[in-house]
């Protein structure tokens, strides 16, 4: 199994670069980092007032594109709702050039209301924002697959986007893997199955296997070989408390606990669950050191020790 990880986003760059820097030099014995995320809210989700500092998403990634090596750099995930897809396209084609392959495109439909309101977005219910963001997949995929398939072009026709004569130019890296973030279960597995090259959903181990059993039956009826998508997943983690990740699993927020051994015997249930990375979420943590340490210690405690 792979391990990520997940980076605040509301560091400033003169302390977000530092970060990423040391994670992409982290190695522990056979465990490193295989990718740094970021995720793309523009507010926190709390009560007002939220002025809270936030980065954006893209203009971050593009900066860690240019200046942070080997590893890969994604989004966790955009929000469909916030950016026109088109324009999304050209934004990842960009920043795949520069990662040199590097870079995943990590959407999602879109689901933070305040930031909605805050910002002048339109944010519609649940089943307009999922038929928005399967029209978004399929403008990201076919202007991605004409950049490389010999047509250059892309035309589309759908109730909220439209595409005439688009082109990717200059082109994505051939590689440019889309991961979707999401874990309904009656149109989300179909859109996986259909146009993602990587999944992703907050789960503990036995969430997990239930979610990927209906999302593989997916992939199967759209004639995929299983093996064909890329799984990942994350939970808080709580070191040597295993009773604070019970208390915020009640809650419904996934997490694990536990002492160094006890994670690792976690990570392999995720393992046997089918997960193949697992990504260690760091959002909230604002000092750097502090920030290094935890994933430092993942690394050398966790990481290192499981198959």
């Amino acid at each position: 199994m792979k391990f990520s990880l997940w980076l605040p986003a509301n560091l400033p760059w003169r302390d977000l670069r530092p970060a990423a820097t040391h994670a992409a030099g982290a190695v522990s014995g056979p465990g490193r980092w295989r990718g740094l995320w970021l995720e793309d809210h523009f507010m926190d989700n709390t009560h007002e007032p939220n002025d809270g500092e936030r980065g954006e998403c893209l203009t971050q990634l593009t900066a860690l594109a240019a200046t942070v090596p080997d590893v890969r750099i994604g989004s966790l995930v955009l929000g469909n709702t916030y950016r026109h897809p088109a324009v999304v396209a050209k934004q990842a084609a960009a920043i795949s050039d520069i990662a040199d392959g590097r870079f995943v495109l990590g959407v999602g439909a879109g689901w933070q209301e305040n930031e909605h309101r805050a910002f002048g977005l339109e944010f519609g219910d649940v089943p307009s924002r999922i038929r928005w963001f399967r029209e978004a997949l399929q403008v990201w995929t076919s202007l991605r697959d004409s950049a490389h398939d010999g047509r250059g072009f892309a035309d589309f026709e759908g109730e909220r986007y439209r595409l005439e004569h688009a082109s990717l130019n200059p082109k994505p890296h051939p590689t440019l893997p889309i991961l979707i973030g999401g874990k309904g279960e009656k149109v989300m597995p179909k859109l996986v199955a259909r146009y993602a090259d990587e999944w992703n959903l907050w789960s503990t181990p036995d969430v997990f296997a239930e979610k990927d059993r209906i999302f593989t039956a997916a992939l199967e009826k759209e004639g995929r070989e299983s093996s064909s998508l890329w799984r990942t997943t994350q939970a808080v983690v709580f070191f040597d408390d295993a009773a604070k990740a019970a208390a915020l699993n009640a809650k419904g927020r996934p997490a694990i606990g536990g002492s160094a051994a006890e994670i690792v015997d976690t990570m392999g249930a995720y393992a046997e669950a089918g997960v193949d990375e697992f990504i260690f979420p760091l959002p909230s943590v604002t000092d750097v050191a502090q920030l290094n340490d935890l994933g430092d210690r993942f690394l050398a405690e966790v990481a290192a020790l499981v198959p």
